[in-house]
């Protein structure tokens, strides 16, 4: 089985060690077809302290660390601009 791994922003960094990574995804409407993203927010760990808010990062999922953490945090893609 292969290791999922996505690509998201980070839109929270308050908690230690953790990060709140935002994943967009396009997809089509059941009934009407049109394409539309939807959201989905995942909980990731980031032992280093190098992300802040508005970072692309790529996330790996990884055996459960707590209750609803998943993901590790792999690689930072892209730092924000702030």
């Amino acid at each position: 089985m292969s290791v999922k791994e996505l690509v998201g922003i980070v839109v929270s960094d308050k908690m230690m060690n953790t990060r709140i990574i935002a994943v967009n995804s396009r997809v089509p409407h059941k009934n009407y077809k049109k394409v539309i993203t939807r959201t989905k927010r995942y909980v990731a760990h980031d032992s280093e302290f190098n992300t802040q808010i508005g970072d692309k990062v790529k996330i790996q999922e990884t055996r459960p660390l707590s209750k609803t953490k998943r993901w590790a945090l792999i690689n930072v893609l892209e730092k924000s601009s702030k």
